[in-house]
């Protein structure tokens, strides 16, 4: 037989076609095959991780997984990103800046310009794409974040979904944050609930790792030499810090020198193992972070509980990313896997002065007080809380940088970064100090693997990638950084970086930038290339070096589309996206629908308004959850239990407000209906019907004033998705009977709260 003839699908055919089969050659066209013993490729991205928060860059958190691949990969020490998750996303997966890409800014304070809009095009090619066309399978597990707010409902356009941009197969979250016992979870490109509850010993981080390696298997099974890009993205250590508490016992006691002492030690580390330069200096405490010493006895105990629920977290995480690490090993590809391993910005001081139980109550502009705290500490962790710690921590896990998340210092935007390629890199061991960027990765994987970056993908002309390979740095730890600059802004911040130097300005929030407030901003200016840690600001001695840096840092604003500068966080929150369907006061919602997230949700917070549910009860009756928003932190439920129609308005998790009916829901073709009339500033009163028959009331003395379901637990009929709203039932509690259609009609303008929004966007992210 002789050899088939094959050509590259969509090329043209080469074979002949006649009138018959005897005068006709066959030809057949093949898809992209990967060079023979491509590597693997494997990005794990840590959220919200700072600095010196892992083993192998000083930190005390036992990371062995994390220590393994340093130890015999690379640890690079001047690695950079955006100082906030979703533009760093972007940069890893496009290759270009985040403002280019339309993803200056988090998801949640999208603005009307090109470079804020958070739409990433098509020309902006994700490395996923770029892999898929050269003959790899492309999964993504866990945080994806890289779509518009209004297209994280089941009706929104897919096609920034993963599957929309080179990713075959995702198990994940869409959002920027999720509770790690009741995820909001998305399969390919549709929600499914979680397959166990934490009763059942569920936790998002090892469903993750489940189906990382499940998805390894799959493809090795069916393709025995096929190479696979693997991005993984836990949500640690992102809030909420959720942990099995045996993990956390592992640390009890074990951070109760406080973060003083906690940042004096990991430097000490640092400067040991040679993660920072000889002759750095631990920068001076911050204004907003109080001295251990100074807090009271009860504080104390109160914070070092945190950071023992956060190490934790980190070391669980680092425990199933290890089973991933494992099993590549047991199958005899670790080797051969390019692994880079890194975070998306500074660690996070959204916790504020002395953390929180519960996040979800800053969302809503309400800190817990101490004795709330304190009545929490024995569950912090657990599904019963939303924490996050204290900002000192956050301090000490950006040791010994200035500042963190968000902010353009270094402690906001200089991430840990660990490559491990046994099969490709020599050295082992080794510290880096080579600059480099987000933008940076893609085209060294490329490089790496020996592909030049692609013109265009399936049409579509591709934009320039912004980034340049650190690939030559990999068995050459003396060979120079092939950047020459590099700009960073954020909500104003803004820095530049040029042959060792920093020029770098501060933006306080919520201000409307003109050019007489630019005129009196004051740059600080650092040597980073003999200061690492921006202790020693220059700017006074270096007047020229100052305005040559601004001059080109406005030169790459104009260049990458960083303008507008809009340090604007209240407004932003409050000029949202264009809803994809049309914004009216009446909404119908369907039984079994996927959730809605708030920004496609009905807004009734603070206003008036009616939930009717058509239904019909069988024989023997029903129950089940009607219409439901939020959970177990905050949110409201109409449901049916007992034969009784009930209504929960969930406070904060602090309270629930109950409203219940004195006679028993009819069999057969009924409405049941819910109505909150507003009494004043979030407060009414709530009734219950039957028909036109009022069968209940209560005063309902504090309403949710701004998010139900910031965590992911969106809006739904016919049952109750992650946690329960109401500590009367456990979810998913699905209504037992039909229903018709569930209406929501609302009355007076939809109401906001911008500085909780703005808190609620930034602690999303």
């Amino acid at each position: 037989m002789p050899d088939e003839i094959v050509y590259p699908e969509g090329a043209p055919f080469p074979g002949t076609i006649g009138r018959t089969i005897a005068d006709s050659s066959p030809a057949w066209p093949v898809p992209p095959r990967a060079k023979r013993g491509a590597p693997n490729v494997v990005v794990i991205l840590l959220d919200d991780v700072g600095f010196a928060e892992l083993g192998p860059f000083g930190g005390t958190i036992e990371t062995p997984t994390f220590d393994r691949l340093a130890a015999n990969g690379l640890r690079y020490r001047d690695f950079h990103t955006t100082a906030l998750c979703s533009p760093t996303r972007a940069c890893l997966m496009t290759g270009r800046n985040h403002h280019a890409t339309g993803a200056g800014i988090i998801t949640g304070m999208a603005t009307g310009f090109p470079g804020y809009n958070t739409m990433i095009s098509r020309e902006n090619g994700f490395l996923s794409e770029m892999l898929l066309q050269e003959g790899y399978a492309t999964f993504a597990v866990g945080k994806w974040h890289l779509q518009p707010n209004n297209e994280c409902n089941a009706a929104a356009p897919r096609k920034r979904w993963p599957l929309g941009r080179g990713i075959e197969r995702f198990y994940g979250f869409l959002i920027g944050m999720t509770n790690q016992w009741y995820p909001d979870l998305v399969e390919d490109n549709r929600f499914v609930a979680p397959p166990r509850t934490p009763a059942e010993g569920y936790h998002l981080t090892e469903d993750l790792a489940d189906r990382s390696i499940a998805m390894i298997k799959d493809v090795r099974s069916g393709a025995a030499d096929k190479p696979f890009f693997l991005y993984l993205c836990p949500g640690a250590g992102h809030t909420p810090h959720h942990v099995p508490r045996e993990w956390t016992e592992r640390y009890r006691g074990r951070f109760d020198q406080g973060w003083d002492r906690l940042r004096e030690e990991i430097f000490a580390r640092q400067l040991a193992s040679g993660i920072v330069p000889p002759g750095t200096q631990l920068s001076p405490r911050p204004e907003g972070i109080a001295a251990w010493e100074s807090l009271s006895a009860d504080e104390q105990r109160l914070c070092a509980r945190e950071m023992e629920v956060y190490a934790a977290f980190l070391s669980h995480t680092d425990h199933h990313i290890g089973r991933v690490v494992s099993f590549l090993e047991q199958i005899g590809e670790l080797d051969n896997t390019l692994l880079l391993l890194m975070s998306d910005n500074g660690a996070s001081a959204e916790g504020g002065p002395l953390g929180s139980y519960s996040a979800q109550m800053g969302n809503n502009g309400r800190e817990p007080t101490l004795e709330e705290n304190l009545a929490a500490i024995d569950r912090w962790g657990d599904p019963t809380t939303f924490p996050h710690y204290a900002r000192g921590w956050a301090w000490a896990g950006n040791t010994p940088l200035r500042r963190w998340k968000r902010f353009v210092h270094e402690g906001g935007v200089s991430d840990p970064l660990i490559v491990h390629w046994p099969a490709g890199i020599r050295a082992k061991g080794e510290v880096r100090g080579q600059y480099a960027h987000a933008i940076d990765v893609l085209p060294t994987v490329l490089d790496a693997l020996g592909i030049e970056s692609p013109s265009e993908i399936d049409g579509v002309k591709l934009a320039p990638i912004h980034g340049v390979s650190f690939a030559h740095t990999f068995d050459d730890g003396a060979a120079p950084t092939k950047k020459d600059a590099q700009y960073f802004e954020m909500l104003g911040s803004r820095a530049i970086w040029h042959d060792g130097w920093k020029a770098v300005t501060a933006q306080p929030p919520n201000v409307v930038l003109t050019e007489a407030l630019l005129a009196e901003q004051r740059w600080e200016l650092y040597h980073t290339a003999e200061d690492f840690s921006e202790c020693n600001d220059l700017a006074r001695q270096a007047p020229e070096t100052v305005r040559e840096l601004e001059a080109l840092w406005w030169a790459e604003a104009e260049k990458y589309n960083v303008l507008p500068l809009d340090a604007r966080g209240l407004v932003r929150v409050l000029a949202p996206m264009p809803a994809l369907g049309t914004v009216s006061d009446r909404y119908v919602y369907h039984q079994g629908a996927a959730p809605i997230m708030k920004d496609g949700a009905v807004n009734v917070h603070n206003r008036s308004h009616t939930i009717s549910a058509e239904v019909v009860i069988p024989e023997g009756g029903a129950e089940g959850v009607l219409l439901a928003q939020g959970g177990r932190f905050a949110g409201f439920s109409l449901f049916v239990q007992g034969g009784r129609l009930r209504y929960t308005h969930n406070y904060l998790g602090v309270r629930e407000h109950r409203v219940v009916s004195d006679v028993d829901v009819p069999i057969g073709a009924c409405t049941l209906r819910f109505q909150f009339t507003r009494t004043g500033e979030h407060r009414g009163v709530g009734a219950l019907f039957i028909g036109e028959r009022k069968v209940g009331e209560a005063e309902i003395a504090e309403t949710v004033p701004n998010a139900f379901d910031r965590t992911g637990e969106g809006l739904c009929c016919g049952y109750d998705s992650s946690s329960p709203v109401s500590r009367e039932y456990e979810a998913p509690f699905a209504f037992t009977g039909a229903i018709a259609r569930v209406t929501v009609e609302v009355e007076g303008a939809a109401h906001l709260d911008a500085a909780a929004d703005e808190r609620a966007a930034m602690a999303s992210q």
